[in-house]
């Protein structure tokens, strides 16, 4: 299996990523390429499956039904502590038990129920944090990742459940009886109201108002793509450049028209020595954005690119 995240082998030459790891690893077809392509080519995007097509580019053995089992696994929890009739109210309790042990007397923030989900304070920048195969394994995650399984698991038991694209920090709420109901399951499923939102939001910037917005509904494709700028972030802050560039060609599968993304691709395919995809992506972007504030740098770039490329013939 292939190391684990942040643990990738390099070259022994300059110290950098050979080709043939970066064709490998980040723009061939592979099987994960191709089930993540498969997955957001569709009308309604599965979402535990894609996710779970992500990780899979990073542990290629991974068996994913065996993790959608485990999900079922815990909605079917869940559906244990349901009395015969029930509503959301008692349905989202139910789920909060399972997954964080809220309510149950381990204390909501502890995340020490029967799921023992919890946000990983201590290493939030752990790029195993926004792989759900490792969130269901280590029962620790970042907002988003326990996000999702909460959706999913909420799903299977008839309980509509949405992401929320809020600030910072990624929420789930719960739209019933006329009223919207928040959830933060990075902090063992607590519950907030708007008005909770919008006073967390202050704290976190003060003097500038939460946009509304911000606490509408998104659904899968907006939080796949906000899974993978986590991970873009995180493997372009730790400069490893092979893994940040099979992140933006997901990107790119799941909104093929992204030029901030067709840029970046360029630029990281120019960094491991891919001339020709390099040049392909630059100039595809220079020609939609003729304007952009980086053309000249790009410009240049891309005129060096063609320099090396005549040299080589």
């Amino acid at each position: 299996m292939r190391a684990r995240p942040g643990a990738l082998a390099v070259s022994p030459t300059s110290g950098g990523y050979s080709i043939e790891s970066m064709v490998r690893l980040s723009l061939d077809d592979s099987p994960a390429r191709l089930r993540f392509a498969d997955l957001v080519a569709r009308p309604v995007v599965p979402l535990a499956e894609a996710a779970l097509a992500i990780a899979q580019e990073e542990y290629p053995e991974m068996d994913a039904g065996a993790y959608l089992r485990r999900i079922d696994e815990l909605a079917a929890s869940v559906e244990e502590r349901l009395p015969s009739r029930t509503g959301p109210a008692s349905t989202l309790q139910a789920l909060r038990a399972v997954l964080f042990g809220a309510g149950t007397g381990a204390g909501t923030g502890a995340g020490t129920g029967e799921g023992g989900f919890r946000g990983n304070t201590e290493a939030y920048y752990d790029p195993r944090n926004s792989f759900l195969n490792e969130v269901l394994d280590r029962r620790l995650g970042i907002p988003i990742t326990l996000g999702v399984l909460t959706i999913e698991v909420a799903a299977r038991v008839g309980l509509p459940l949405h992401g929320v694209g809020f600030p910072g920090h990624f929420l789930v709420k719960l739209a019933a009886d006329q009223r919207e109901i928040f959830i933060d399951p990075f902090r063992g499923g607590e519950l907030l109201s708007a008005d909770e939102c919008a006073a967390r939001h202050e704290a976190a910037a003060p003097g500038v108002a939460l946009d509304p917005r911000h606490l509408e509904s998104i659904g899968p494709r907006q939080i796949l793509r906000r899974m993978l700028h986590n991970l873009q972030k995180i493997y372009a802050e730790g400069r490893d450049h092979v893994r940040a560039l099979w992140v933006v060609d997901r990107l790119l599968l799941l909104e093929p028209g992204d030029l901030a993304a067709r840029r970046d691709r360029g630029l990281l395919a120019a960094r491991l020595g891919g001339t020709a995809a390099a040049l392909a992506d630059l100039e595809a972007y220079l020609t939609a954005e003729p304007r952009s504030r980086d053309r000249r740098e790009l410009r240049k770039l891309v005129d060096e690119l063609r320099s090396r490329t005549s040299l080589l013939n």
